[in-house]
C-alpha cells in the first residue's frame, strides 16, 4: 500500500492536519524526543494497539524472534540419588574428578556448562533429569 493509498483513507480535520503535516517534517531523533514526551505526559505507551481485524496484519509485519542458540546449564539440585546425579556430572564434565563432582552436586546450584549449544544442553539437562537431579537452561 503506497503512502498516497494511506492518507486518502484516513480524513483529518484541518487542525490535525496540520499537526500531521509537521509530524511528517520531523527528524527520527525529533520523532524519538516527541514520543517520549507524549508517553511521559499522557501515560501511554508507542506500542500499536492491535485491533482484531488487523491482527493477521500486524503479525505479518512483526519481526521474527531471533531464537536462542547458546545456553547455560544449571545444576539446581541433586535430588534423592545424589550418587547417580555424580555420575551424570562426571558424564557431562570428564574433566571433573569424583570429589570435585560431589561437591558440585551438594553445592547445587551450580554452574554445569556455560555457552553451550542448544543440542547438548538439552542433552546435559536430559541426563541429569534422568538421573534424578533438578537442572535449569539459562
Amino acid at each position: 500500500m503506497s503512502d498516497e493509498q494511506k492518507t486518502e483513507e484516513i480524513k483529518l480535520n484541518d487542525k490535525l492536519g496540520k499537526i500531521a503535516t509537521e509530524i511528517e517534517g520531523l527528524t527520527a531523533l525529533e520523532l524519538a524526543d516527541l514520543s517520549s514526551y507524549l508517553e511521559e505526559k499522557f501515560g501511554v505507551s508507542a506500542m500499536p494497539m492491535m485491533a482484531a481485524g488487523a491482527a493477521p496484519a500486524a503479525g505479518a509485519a512483526a519481526a521474527p524472534v531471533e531464537e536462542k542458540t547458546h545456553f547455560t546449564v544449571v545444576l539446581t539440585e541433586g535430588g534423592a540419588n545424589k550418587l547417580s546425579v555424580i555420575k551424570a556430572v562426571r558424564e557431562i564434565k570428564p574433566d571433573l574428578g569424583l570429589m570435585d563432582a560431589k561437591k558440585l552436586v551438594e553445592t547445587a546450584p551450580q554452574e554445569l556448562l556455560a555457552n553451550a549449544k542448544k543440542e547438548d544442553a538439552e542433552a546435559a539437562k536430559k541426563k541429569i533429569e534422568d538421573a534424578g537431579g533438578k537442572v535449569e537452561l539459562k
